[in-house]
């Protein structure tokens, strides 16, 4: 069993619509799925030990860097540039770093007209996180799950895609969950494997939850050792198991065991505009 690299990465917003203007990604491609809690009026959050502190995106030359630099000063955002990557944070501080791929894999690409292709965004290269003890993980996160060193991380690579976690050394101040920080880390496992990761993990004394059924993909959660919330997600269903790509995101799409909660749902939600059908 191998685990195919970065399934999605689930943040924590104050700001629905905000966060909707900031980011994009037309088909939520497992490798590329950057996804957010909305908590209006939450306080900013702060990164410390046990969490991850910044999501890494390949892209795919040193022009890409250019133009992305580019895009975000007019956008009102700095960002630091070296040789082959780029740092900046979105409006609630969640740090992001650019990075010319070296990797061989499909790039993920999400179409958009301000985006020529070959500068866009190619999906997950790496997650950061801080562990004040690296090494009380090392057993979990090679024997257990499987990751071999990389680059100064740990890879999960499967047939299709890899992914990189990388640790640094934390602040001195406790980390504080709140709009800006990462809630957690999902990992990309084939539907006919998930039982299996369970029982592993399970064996390793990591006290994972049972399967739960999301209807678009299967997931379990845990802790690794150094604090970091874990998942282990199914690549499928899909998104699109209930509508198609070409209408994702145009309406409240629920699964079938809440679609009966659609009227108690739907009004506590925080309304957004789609930019997709705004620019149409």
């Amino acid at each position: 069993m191998k685990l195919e690299g970065i399934h999605h990465i689930t943040a924590i917003t104050a700001h629905a619509q905000r966060n909707v203007d900031f980011y994009a990604d037309e088909e939520g491609d497992p490798g590329s799925d950057l996804t957010f809690f909305e908590f209006p009026g939450t306080p900013i959050g702060r990164a410390g030990a046990g969490m991850v502190h910044r999501v890494v995106w390949r892209v795919g030359s040193a022009e890409a860097l250019d133009f992305w630099a580019e895009r975000l000063k007019s956008a009102g955002y700095e960002s630091q540039r070296d040789a082959d990557s780029l740092r900046f944070a979105d409006f609630e501080g969640l740090g992001h770093e650019l990075l010319v791929s070296q990797v061989d894999d499909e790039p993920l690409i999400a179409e958009h007209p301000e985006v020529p292709s070959e500068l866009a965004l190619q999906g997950f290269e790496a997650a950061r996180a801080f562990s004040a003890d690296p090494e009380r993980s090392r057993p979990r996160l090679e024997d257990t799950l499987g990751f071999t060193q990389r680059d100064g991380g740990w890879e999960a690579r499967g047939d299709q895609r890899g992914g990189l976690y990388v640790y640094d050394e934390p602040p001195a101040e406790p980390g504080v969950q709140g709009a800006g920080s990462v809630h957690h880390i999902a990992w990309a496992s084939r539907i006919e494997d998930h039982e299996a990761w369970r029982e592993r993990v399970a064996e390793a004394g990591l006290d994972p939850t049972p399967i739960i059924d999301r209807f678009y993909f299967r997931s379990i959660y845990f802790r690794e050792p150094s604090g970091v919330l874990f998942e282990i997600a199914t690549i499928g269903p899909g998104f699109t198991v209930d509508e198609p790509a070409e209408h994702l995101g145009e309406g409240l799409a629920l699964p079938p065991f809440l679609e009966d909660r659609r009227e108690q749902i739907e009004p506590i939600l925080t309304p957004i505009e789609n930019p997709r059908q705004i620019k149409a």
